[in-house]
């Protein structure tokens, strides 16, 4: 996982307050798109006048040879497109159009990002002095000549994304996932070198870009991944497709935005590892032009929910020994309508579900319901179990409304998870627990994880029960009488100003 610290959290702090320069005076989803519009182009022409000093330094001549930068996974920025003229231009009229201009010099430099940058700076909605603010303030920023400029931009991009959840309340979630669910699946799948990922609902690409990081802290090669998604919203995609060019990572996510139930842009693909975090019980996801679809070899998932067409389309997907990591709404686990408990059933008698966490509540921007990670594996090592895991108390509250994870609770599930793989996983009461297909069998092939961790043991403090249940009835007996007392205090307070209850 990529580290984090105070300097690094403090320069993502100092692009976003720069962005709130912005807030109010154009619209929210209009926001959205300039400002990340903006730190794309800061950081490809920070990371490009790095690598350009570095070559000019050299005195070899190849400052202006677009592979030399393209070798080192650095985006080669046009003249007209690098931040010194946007720079230069911030407090003229004009400073709108030199971004619409760089923008399309860089589109026009690089197929895979036709159509894809916004480039609506020119517009007479956007306060320019404002905007030429803006710019001002991202060039004064000290970027510094660390070796991990690339993780501090994404990871700024990253916390920009989940700022904007938090503004945009129910709407954002649809294009970021917490990193705490994140990490959890990764740390869990462990995704290898020379791999095939994809993500068939990709939202703004985290999925890809926190298992490239997991193969480079493990391989010290980022590029040993083949990345495949789909999007269905045009925003989305569009975000997607700049985050990871700001990795430097290359992806088919598809030459357009399409729906992946109606429009299947990887119709062929087997992929090693599968991550995704679908819209919570999805609907109307167009059943009826779908019934008889090759995807759903375990039964026809309901109109009504497409919980389970997304854990087959995903099956479909997957190559032998392939492994999934999902994130669904808590009803998956155990509903029976439209006929999903028959499909779990049968997937569960396939063999196929490994494991299954719950995961605690306010983890979401948009949700605030708990929800559960499933993990799917075909030729799994623990032939005939699955394991279950209650995170639900794991977690620390960042602020009022959001709950995160440290690196330490995604290392104990992930740690917990691979000593069930190895066969040496003992049973923690209401925290985890191995249970056979049979025992599965007998709780209605219902997969809620309580109903096999059970409850965490309570360590006895010595007092005999009746002495217990005395004290505890004698306490309870004063407290109600303390209650009449006060509810008498406030029928007399009211009844003296003219009120009666």
């Amino acid at each position: 996982m990529a580290d984090k610290n105070t300097a690094n959290i403090g320069f993502e702090k100092q692009i976003w307050d720069a962005a709130c320069v912005l807030w109010g005076h154009i619209p929210a989803a209009e926001y959205r798109n300039v400002i990340i519009g903006l730190i794309f182009l800061r950081y490809i022409s920070t990371a490009f006048d790095k690598k350009y000093k570095q070559l000019v330094a050299e005195g070899d001549g190849f400052e202006d040879d677009r592979d030399a930068y393209l070798e080192d996974n650095v985006f080669f920025v046009p003249a007209e497109a690098r931040w010194e003229k946007i720079a230069a231009a911030a407090h003229k009229p004009e400073i709108g159009t030199a971004i619409d201009e760089a923008m399309r010099a860089i589109e026009a430099d690089n197929k895979k990002l036709k159509n894809v940058l916004p480039k609506n700076y020119a517009s007479p909605d956007l306060d320019k002095s404002v905007l030429g603010d803006v710019v001002d303030l991202f060039t004064n920023m000290d970027m510094g000549e660390t070796e991990g400029n690339r993780d501090v931009l994404g990871r700024t991009y990253e916390y920009c994304i989940a700022q904007f959840a938090a503004k945009e309340g129910k709407g954002g979630g649809e294009f970021y996932t917490p990193s705490s669910v994140l990490n959890t699946l990764v740390a869990v799948l462990k995704p290898y070198s020379n791999c095939r990922v994809y993500d068939p609902c990709c939202g703004s690409g985290g999925m890809f870009v926190q298992s490239a990081k997991f193969i480079q802290a493990h391989s010290n090669n980022r590029d040993a991944i083949s990345i495949y998604g789909q999007e269905a919203n045009s925003d989305t995609w569009k975000m997607a497709i700049m985050n990871l060019t700001i990795r430097g990572l290359d992806a088919d996510l598809g030459s357009y935005h399409a729906d992946t139930f109606t429009n299947d842009l990887h119709p062929t693909l087997k992929a090693d590892f599968i991550l995704a975090n679908p819209p919570f019980n999805y609907k109307p996801w167009g059943q009826e032009k779908l019934k008889d679809d090759v995807r759903w070899k375990y039964g026809l998932p309901p109109a009504s929910n497409a919980n389970f067409a997304w854990i087959q389309h995903m099956i479909h997907h997957l190559a032998p020994n392939g492994k999934i990591g999902l994130v669904l709404a808590n009803g998956a686990l155990s509903s029976q309508s439209g006929g999903e408990g028959e499909i779990r059933k049968k997937i569960i008698e396939d063999d196929l579900v490994e494991g299954i966490i719950a995961m605690p509540t306010q983890l979401f921007y948009n949700v605030t319901i708990p929800v559960t990670l499933w993990f799917i594996t075909k030729g799994k090592k623990q032939k005939g179990k699955i394991v279950f895991i209650d995170a639900r108390k794991m977690g620390h509250m960042v602020d009022r409304k959001h709950r995160d994870f440290s690196d330490e609770d995604i290392q104990k599930l992930a740690e917990t998870f691979e000593a069930f793989q190895n066969g040496i996983l003992k049973d923690e009461k209401g925290f985890c627990a191995v249970a056979s297909l049979q025992d599965i069998e007998k709780q209605d092939y219902i997969l809620t994880p309580g109903r096999y961790v059970g409850i965490e043991e309570q360590e006895d403090d010595g007092e005999p029960f009746e002495e217990k249940m005395t004290r505890l009835t004698s306490e309870l007996s004063e407290l109600f009488e303390k209650s009449h007392e006060l509810e008498g205090e406030i029928r007399k307070n009211l009844g003296a100003i003219g009120y009666e209850i």
